[in-house]
């Protein structure tokens, strides 16, 4: 009598998922969430993300990359437009597409807007509606505002979560898993991020300086991984440009005596540091550049198209 067959593997599948929504709707804070590693800078200011980044996660037998976008705004200047443009282009890519509305500002004309929006540009892929922050308001105000949400959208699934506590995102993560199409899987199954480490390193960086500052320079900033060297001891050498539009910046980023440069490059280094697993001496610099937002090839290094913000 021969032994039975031992049960299949189920079949694995990848695909990929893009997170749309206003400024500030919490994307990243989802996407990290998801993915169970810090991989999307998160503040309290809004259009702090400006291109795609991947996150990477594993639910069963599905690996699920997660886009998060630049929040979809109003755009004013050619950056803003290029923003824009990166979002709807993860949205117009994705295999299913989420998006986020937070639960205390309910159905507000920027939401009208994307969802007028979503009908031109997405197509027949399934949309989900995940109504976030739901931990800021009475559980009591959730069932109007999906049913109101729902009217305006023929959403495929309406999820209530809050992305910061955890409340609800296992229950998306399964449902997504689930629509990720038959295939093999994309990334190594270690891998949390599609995002160069420099990319990452500047990323963490541009996070620190828009917690520490609270005028409108974290907009007219951004931050470049100039050099990287990997030392005999198992650490890394990583050199930064602090790129700012005027002069009278560079005195802020620099503060008095040096101090806050000093602090976000020890915030910095100790993200970095608890990323990577090993030892970061990471230096600053900060450059006068007043073209910046208009420089091609900075547009590149933050992983957009110039061409995108005419």
């Amino acid at each position: 009598m021969t032994a039975p067959d031992a049960p299949a593997d189920p079949p694995t599948r990848a695909g990929f998922v893009a997170l749309i929504g206003e400024p500030n709707a919490g994307k990243s804070t989802l996407l990290n969430r998801m993915v169970g590693a810090k991989v999307s800078i998160v503040t309290h200011k809004v259009q702090t993300t400006r291109s795609r980044i991947r996150g990477v996660a594993i639910e069963g037998a599905s690996q699920i990359v997660f886009v998060d976008t630049p929040g979809l705004f109003r755009p004013r200047r050619r950056l803003d437009r290029a923003m824009v443009a990166a979002a709807w282009g993860g949205a117009a890519d994705a295999d299913v597409v989420v998006l986020l509305v937070e639960a205390h500002r309910g159905l507000t004309e920027g939401v009208e807007a994307i969802l007028d929006a979503l009908r031109d540009r997405i197509g027949p892929r399934p949309v989900a509606l995940a109504v976030n922050k739901i931990d800021r308001v009475r559980a009591e105000s959730l069932l109007p505002l999906s049913e109101a949400l729902n009217a305006a959208f023929p959403f495929e699934r309406t999820f209530l979560i809050s992305a910061e506590r955890g409340h609800g995102t296992d229950d998306l993560r399964r449902w997504l898993a689930d629509r990720m199409p038959p295939g093999p899987w994309l990334y190594p199954e270690d891998q949390l991020a599609d995002l160069p480490m420099r990319t990452l390193a500047a990323e963490t960086t541009r996070e620190k300086l828009t917690l520490r500052l609270h005028q409108e320079i974290p907009y007219e900033l951004t931050v470049e991984t100039e050099a990287w060297e990997e030392r005999p001891d198992g650490s890394a050498r990583i050199d930064q440009v602090i790129y700012v539009a005027r002069e009278g910046h560079r005195g802020i980023v620099l503060g008095k005596g040096g101090e806050t440069i000093k602090a976000v490059g020890q915030a910095a280094r100790r993200d970095l540091e608890a990323f990577m697993g090993r030892r970061v001496h990471l230096f600053l610099t900060v450059k006068v550049q007043p073209n910046w937002l208009e420089d091609p090839e900075r547009f590149g290094e933050m992983g957009l198209d110039w061409r995108d913000g005419a």
